[in-house]
C-alpha cells in the first residue's frame, strides 16, 4: 500500500476521515493522544475485500462507544445489542468515506466487507500493524484507530 500512498499520507486521509465522520456523525470531537483505551473496551473491524490489501479496527473505551450510541440514536436509554448496531453503522461510514477519499487519491476502487463487533480488543489472526493512531475524546475517552496489513507468509 506504501507504493502507492506514502503510510504519512494515509495516515492523514485516515486521521482527518476519522476526525470528521465522528463528529459529524456522533457530536464526539477526537484529538491526537498517546494513552491506548483501557478497561471495558470494544472494537468494530472490517476488511477491505477489493482494491486495497488493509484491515480497520478502532479499539475505544466501551463509554465512548455508548456515547455514540446515545447521541446516533437520540436517546439515554440503550442496550449492549443498540451500541453493537450503531457502532458498526458508524464504522461502516468510516469505511466508505476512507475508500472514498482513497479512490481520489489512488483511483483504485476499494470495497469492503460488513463491519463486526467484538469485546475487547480484537487483532485478526495472520495480520500486522501497519500503522495506528491513538485519539483522546472530548470526554476524556481512548480510542486507537489501526490499519492492519496480512503478514508476509
Amino acid at each position: 500500500m506504501d507504493t502507492v500512498v506514502p503510510q504519512e499520507g494515509l495516515k492523514e486521509i485516515f486521521d482527518q476521515i476519522t476526525r470528521g465522520v465522528t463528529q459529524q456523525a456522533a457530536g464526539i470531537s477526537l484529538k491526537q493522544g498517546n494513552v491506548k483505551p483501557t478497561g471495558e473496551m470494544y472494537t468494530v473491524y472490517a476488511t477491505f475485500e477489493r482494491g486495497l490489501r488493509t484491515s480497520v479496527s478502532m479499539c475505544a473505551e466501551a463509554s465512548l462507544f455508548a456515547r455514540l450510541t446515545k447521541y446516533m440514536m437520540q436517546e439515554e436509554e440503550i442496550t449492549h445489542q443498540d451500541v453493537e448496531d450503531f457502532s458498526k453503522e458508524y464504522f461502516n461510514m468510516l469505511c466508505g468515506q476512507i475508500a472514498a477519499r482513497l479512490y481520489q487519491v489512488t483511483k483504485v476502487a476499494s470495497r469492503f466487507g460488513i463491519p463486526s463487533f467484538h469485546q475487547g480488543r480484537y487483532v485478526p489472526e495472520g495480520c500486522g500493524e501497519h500503522f495506528e493512531l491513538v485519539y483522546t475524546s472530548d470526554g476524556n475517552e481512548n480510542a486507537e484507530l489501526t490499519c492492519l496489513e496480512p503478514k508476509e507468509k
